[in-house]
């Protein structure tokens, strides 16, 4: 593979703190590379000096003869005078890109829904960025420099993103670098993961998965001080190798390893103990939301929808920008009456919301972390341990000198983490989380994670990252055209529901006849089921849970003899054998029907 451009010995200093010291790496032909760390590490500006954007106080950075490089920064540098259409394809014949074909598929899968001939000044921040993004896809780079470039996308915009830059370099020609919290993306376009601590890049071989699995490997050797942190990476662990989809990432070392590291970590969460707290603190009745419709200005946002949450549920909703989602969060808080149907709140339901605005930390700006904590309850239950709330936010990622700094001095990050806090202490039954994810890093999303998987109540999520969304919630639904759908196959199928990677083809999906009221043909093109045949599905599906539950206690039930029986006593441990066997059998059967019933549902 060609060298394409190398970072030697090179520090950068601010005059009030060193961020590198002398960090040596090079990037080949076909990298694709991942920029992982916390928030203030250092990971846009080792973006900015290998782009050749910031020079380096020591050191050099070496680039090809005639290298072409393309950022993507995250400051808006577009004419605000400029029409979408010159922002993105400058002063070039029409004939001359719409014949690009990768330029339609760019245009297509970004800026679709956008006027070409807007202008640039009047769009929203989330639509500039498509733009910028769209300027930058279209030109011809050797390398490709992002920083955050999921941002303001929603789920079908970041799959065409990972889709286009696979396929932009799939000859092995080329390379880019992204700084992302999208840990899905991570692993859906990065063969490398760079991650950036402590003054220092640290190389790992594939993207997020694998990356967590050699850090694992790493913190378990390291001094004691580190075991807190290698405890939580060894549940994320757990979790990507029990109940991840595939990655596209394969780690390149023994399997074994990793099913070694995590043979005694328990499930992220046990949802019966969870559903049965939540049952006890929020009786039957949470949110009953009945063919209720909204009209604002005019336009129908949502049309006949139900839903019936029920105590302990945990749902992510997905949908486009724009769609009807936070019309959605607001009927199920009460901010908003339907225009027509009804929305039913149980007695004993206390809703809180995780906001965008932050508005929980308005009255404290002025003062210390430590007395705005000191102010709310003396304790906190989770996990079935109880917690101060220096703990919990020690827990969120606080360290103890972080305590005595102002509210208004926090970093986004921060403030994020300890609205959370404000929120759990408040002790809702129902909690709402809208894009819960900003301004987080990967560890600091990993620790809100922890936290939410062991708290009992209802969890309602709308994000656009879809690792979060498969990681704390047990279902989703959708907004499409309007109506509410839920999707038993989650994000996947739902991006093949709206058409995987084209905004356009999701508004054209979204538009087609019966795309939303469940008639017609299934999101595979197959015949839908219909209501008896989806009822008998349906059963059958909940009594196979049931039966894998009883053949699952069956077995552990086995195990646990065999730590009793007499190891010398061979016809026992034989008798033992075969009933393991017998047990093991029964369920692989159990689980085939089981997927077979699922998929039933999901055509």
């Amino acid at each position: 593979m060609a060298h394409l451009l190398g970072a030697e010995r090179v520090g950068v200093a601010f005059p009030t703190r060193t961020v590198f010291e002398s960090i040596s790496l090079g990037l080949e032909d076909g990298d694709r590379i991942g920029i992982v760390g916390r928030n203030g590490d250092g990971k846009s500006t080792l973006l900015r000096v290998l782009a050749g954007r910031l020079e380096p106080t020591s050191g050099r950075v070496t680039r090809r003869g005639g290298l072409q490089v393309g950022v993507l920064d995250q400051q808006d540098t577009l004419d605000g005078d400029a029409s979408i259409g010159e922002a993105i394809v400058g002063d070039r014949p029409e004939h001359e890109w719409a014949g690009d074909a990768r330029i339609r598929d760019i245009l297509a899968g970004l800026v679709g829904d956008l006027d070409w001939h807007a202008r640039v000044g009047d769009l929203s921040g989330g639509q500039r960025r498509r733009v910028a993004l769209a300027r930058l896809l279209a030109g011809d780079w050797d390398v490709l420099f992002l920083d955050e470039p999921t941002n303001h996308l929603d789920v079908q915009g970041i799959a065409w993103l990972a889709d286009h830059l696979n396929a932009r370099y799939a000859t092995g020609r080329g390379a880019f670098v992204a700084v992302t919290h999208d840990r899905w993306f991570l692993d859906a376009v990065c063969t490398g993961t760079w991650e950036v601590h402590d003054g220092v890049v640290e190389p790992f071989e594939g993207g997020y998965a694998a990356y967590i699995l050699q850090r694992v490997e790493r913190d378990r050797m390291a001094a004691a001080s580190e075991a807190k942190r290698q405890n939580l990476m060894k549940k994320e662990l757990a979790w990507l190798r029990r109940g991840a989809p595939a990655r596209t990432a394969k780690p390149k070392f023994r399997i074994d390893a990793a099913n070694q590291l995590i043979e005694d970590e328990p499930p992220a969460r046990d949802p019966i103990q969870l559903a049965q707290l939540a049952a006890t603190r929020l009786g039957k009745d949470v949110v009953d939301i009945v063919d209720a419709s909204v009209e604002l200005g005019g336009r129908e946002i949502l049309r006949d929808v139900t839903w019936r949450i029920a105590p302990g549920e945990r749902a992510g909703i997905l949908g486009r920008n724009g769609a009807g989602k936070s019309t959605l969060l607001a009927l199920v808080a009460g901010r908003l009456r339907p225009s027509s149907g009804r929305v039913k709140t149980g007695k004993t339901v206390k809703i809180a919301e995780l906001t965008q605005e932050l508005a929980e930390l308005a009255e404290h700006e002025d003062e210390p972390v430590r007395v705005v904590v000191s102010r709310l309850k003396s304790s906190y239950e989770t996990g079935g341990k109880e917690l101060t709330p220096g703990q919990l936010l020690e827990r969120l990622g606080f360290r103890s000198s972080e305590l005595s700094t102002l509210v208004k001095d926090l970093s986004g990050g921060q403030r994020r983490r300890l609205q959370l806090l404000l929120i759990l202490l408040d002790e809702p039954n129902v909690l709402i989380l809208d894009e819960p994810t900003n301004d987080l890093d990967t560890d600091m999303l990993a620790a809100m994670e922890d936290v939410l998987d062991s708290w009992a109540g209802c969890l309602i999520v709308v994000s656009h990252d879809r690792y979060l969304l498969e990681r704390v919630t047990d279902h989703q639904f959708a907004v499409i055209d309007g109506t509410l759908r839920h999707v038993p196959g989650g994000v996947d199928a739902y991006l093949q529901l709206v058409g995987k990677g084209s905004l356009g083809a999701a508004r054209a999906s979204a538009a087609a006849p019966g795309a939303s009221d469940g008639e017609g043909e299934g999101a595979a093109g197959a015949p839908a089921l219909s209501g008896a045949e989806r009822r008998a599905l349906e059963k059958e599906a909940a009594s196979l849970d049931r039966r894998l539950e009883k053949a699952t206690a069956e077995r552990e039930s086995v195990l646990r003899r065999f730590e009793t029986v007499d190891h010398a006593d061979f016809d026992a441990l034989s008798a033992l054998q075969a009933e393991l066997a017998d047990v093991d059998e029964r369920i692989g059967a159990l689980e085939e029907a089981w997927l077979e019933a699922h998929e039933g549902l999901e055509a």
